[in-house]
């Protein structure tokens, strides 16, 4: 997962932790913001939500269970 793009595919967080919504949010509010496809690299979300150590790995568990619900897809690079 090192160069990868967080794409939001659906705008739903039904049966969702509170990380999950977290991140469902940000990308949305990107994409807003610049009126355009939501993605982000995930490297600057991670710089966004400033995880390090066990955190970073509780987020990568969070995006991975959004991929799992078809939420969210990550294209690697």
């Amino acid at each position: 997962m090192g160069r990868a793009i967080v794409v939001l595919m659906r705008n739903t967080t039904w049966r969702c932790g509170k990380l999950e919504r977290l991140i469902v949010k940000h990308l949305l509010h990107r994409k807003t913001v610049g009126f355009g496809k939501s993605e982000m690299p995930l490297n600057e979300m991670l710089q966004n939500f400033k995880v390090t150590g066990k955190k970073k790995n509780e987020f990568l568990d969070a995006l991975k269970r959004l991929e799992r619900r078809n939420i969210i897809r990550i294209h690697n690079l």
